[in-house]
C-alpha cells in the first residue's frame, strides 16, 4: 500500500502519546502529528487534515476533547475515536452528540487500537462517507491490508485479497475477478497498481495485474490463473520468478 491512512494523536500525556505513535507506525499508519491541546489540534487540521483523529476526552486547556471535536466538525468531517481513562455518564452523553466512531479505554493494547481504526475505516466505507481524505478511490473502493471494499449495487462489499484472481483493464475502468464474482471499478489499472499491496500483486502486462498466490501455471509467454491465460513479457516473467523464489 503506497498511501497510508493518516492519523492525528491529540493526547496531553506525552508518554502515552509517544507509545500510541510507535504502535501506529508498526501497524503501517502515518502519524501526522502529536498535539497536547485541542486548540493546537484545530490549527493542525487546517494545515494537514488527517483521515482519523485519536482524541483524548479529558484534555487540559481551554477545550476538552469533546469541545475540540465539536469545533472541528464545524469545518471538517473527520472520524473521531475517543481515548479515555474513565468516562462518566455525563461525559459519555456529551461525547455521543459528536458521533464518534469508537471509544478506546486506557490502558489499551495494540490490538484494541488496530481494531478500532480498521472498524472506523470500514464504517466510513460502508456509509459512503464524504471524508475524502480516507483511502477511498473515486468512492468505488477502499483498500486495507487484507481486503478491498468495492462499491457494488450501491453498497460497499468486502472482497478478501486472497480471493482475488486478477484485475483486467478496460479503458478507464478496472474489472476485478475474484473466486466468486466480478466487480467493475471506475479507476485506471495504473491507479489500482499503485494502491494494491505489492507483496500480493504484480502488474505483468499493460492490461493485467495478477494475484501471485493464485498462479496455476507459468509458460514462456503467459501465465494461467483460473483457466485464464494472461500474457506476460520476458522481463516481467523473470521478475515474477524472482518474486516466487522469495515467497
Amino acid at each position: 500500500m503506497n498511501d497510508k491512512t493518516k492519523i492525528l494523536i491529540v493526547e496531553d500525556e506525552m508518554v502515552i502519546a509517544a507509545n500510541i505513535s510507535l504502535q501506529l507506525n508498526e501497524l503501517g499508519y502515518e502519524v501526522t502529528g502529536i498535539v497536547p491541546r485541542g486548540e493546537e489540534a484545530l490549527l493542525h487540521i487546517q494545515e494537514n487534515a488527517p483521515d482519523i483523529i485519536l482524541l483524548d476526552i479529558n484534555l487540559k486547556g481551554n477545550l476538552d476533547g469533546i469541545e475540540t471535536a465539536q469545533a472541528m466538525q464545524k469545518t471538517h468531517n473527520i472520524p473521531v475515536i475517543y481515548l479515555t481513562a474513565n468516562v462518566d455518564d455525563a461525559h459519555f452523553n456529551r461525547a455521543k452528540v459528536t458521533h464518534p466512531y469508537g471509544f478506546i479505554a486506557k490502558p489499551f493494547k495494540k490490538l484494541d487500537l488496530q481494531r478500532a481504526i480498521e472498524l472506523t475505516i470500514s464504517q466510513v466505507a460502508s456509509k459512503g462517507s464524504d471524508s475524502s481524505n480516507l483511502e477511498a478511490l473515486n468512492n468505488d473502493s477502499l483498500i486495507l491490508s487484507d481486503c478491498i471494499f468495492v462499491r457494488h449495487l450501491n453498497t460497499m462489499v468486502k472482497v478478501d485479497i486472497k480471493d482475488i484472481l486478477y484485475i483486467e483493464a478496460e479503458r478507464n475502468y478496472c474489472r476485478i475477478f475474484s473466486k466468486n464474482k466480478e466487480y467493475l471499478l471506475v479507476m485506471t489499472l495504473k491507479d489500482m497498481d499503485e494502491k494494491l499491496p505489492s507483496k500480493h500483486f504484480l502488474r505483468i502486462h499493460r492490461s493485467f495485474i495478477i494475484n501471485i498466490s493464485q498462479i496455476d501455471e507459468i509458460g514462456n509467454s503467459h501465465i494461467v490463473i483460473g483457466k485464464k491465460a494472461i500474457p506476460i513479457s520476458k522481463s516481467l516473467r523473470e521478475e515474477l520468478l524472482k518474486r516466487l523464489q522469495t515467497i
